[in-house]
């Protein structure tokens, strides 16, 4: 289990990256990090590889520190959103490089996995493209069989098709060994399509930290016409997020249970009314409104 407890870190200028995080992600989880860039999300995963240390706070794996703690790190594996590293190694030199700090390392695995992908081996990682080079670190970071795989903008450079591979492999290995897979990134449907759990970062802040199925199951958007006018007053009891109005057409979002939230709204008697689920960035994106939070810089 990953545990951050009112982690502070600050650097240089000033630029307070993290503002007393409390964060819990469970062990076998598919956790996903969202926000626009310099929300937080790159911070928290070096943090929990041991490359940053927190200024206040602490940083547990497993209750254990992770900061200066070898055979700590040696359960995580974090695959940072540059590409540049080891470009002069081959492929096979690579794999010998991390299998020297991973003794759970699996040839079987590496062999399993690069069957898929068919990446050569014996080419310096400097030939090879953005979405290749993703993917040899993917495939190494998977044979090293860590318990945390930490992805910071995990697809980035992939084309669809390999972007459905690589999350084929990465469920794979949750499913097959438990693994928990901690996912930075600022597209929706990405993380939408992989996790279970997400938190929302912005300026070094948690604004929801919750279930993806219970985040969609709770707000849902209302389309209703009526023969009277209604008024966002009018809906008292209802939580409303947004309310809008085109000709005698309504829109409502709205927080809760949806029985509870039609028998209000039914009380005025509407001629149609549609209930209609909403997509994770559509949830987000009202929320936030409420929250007087702006929510561009993520991906729709």
């Amino acid at each position: 289990m990953i545990t951050l407890n009112g982690v502070t870190k600050t650097f240089e200028g000033g630029f307070k990256a993290l503002d007393e995080v409390a964060l819990t992600i469970p062990e076998g989880s598919a956790f996903g990090l969202l926000g626009s860039n310099g929300a937080g999300k790159s911070t928290i995963l070096r943090l929990l590889a041991g490359i940053y240390q927190a200024d206040s706070g602490e940083v547990f794996i497993d209750g254990d520190s992770v900061y200066n703690a070898p055979a700590v790190k040696r359960k995580v594996f974090f695959i940072n959103d540059e590409t540049i590293q080891f470009t002069n190694s081959t492929l096979k030199e690579l794999k010998a490089f991390y299998k020297g700090f991973y003794p759970n390392f699996s040839e079987e695995l590496f062999e399993k996995l690069n069957g898929v992908i068919k990446l050569p081996v014996d080419k310096r990682l400097s030939t090879f493209s953005k979405g290749m080079k993703r993917q040899a670190i993917v495939l190494v970071g998977l044979s090293c069989c860590p318990d945390y795989l930490l992805l910071d903008e995990a697809f980035d450079g992939l084309d669809p098709t390999m972007r459905i591979i690589v999350k084929r492999m990465l469920v794979d290995a949750m499913l097959d060994r438990k693994m928990t897979a901690v996912i930075s990134s600022h597209n929706l449907t990405e993380i939408n399509e992989v996790c279970d759990t997400v938190a929302l970062l912005h300026r070094g802040k948690i604004l929801f930290n919750r279930e993806v199925d219970s985040v969609k199951g709770n707000i849902h958007k209302y389309q209703c016409a009526f023969k009277k006018e209604l008024r966002k007053e009018d809906l008292a009891g209802v939580n409303v997020l947004h309310f809008e109005k085109n000709h005698s057409i309504c829109n409502i979002i709205a927080k809760g249970p949806s029985e509870e939230v039609m028998a209000v709204i039914g009380r005025f008697e509407p001629v149609v009314m549609d209930v209609i689920p909403l997509t994770l960035e559509e949830i987000f994106i009202y929320e936030m409104e409420v929250l007087g939070y702006d929510f561009d810089g993520i991906d729709r």
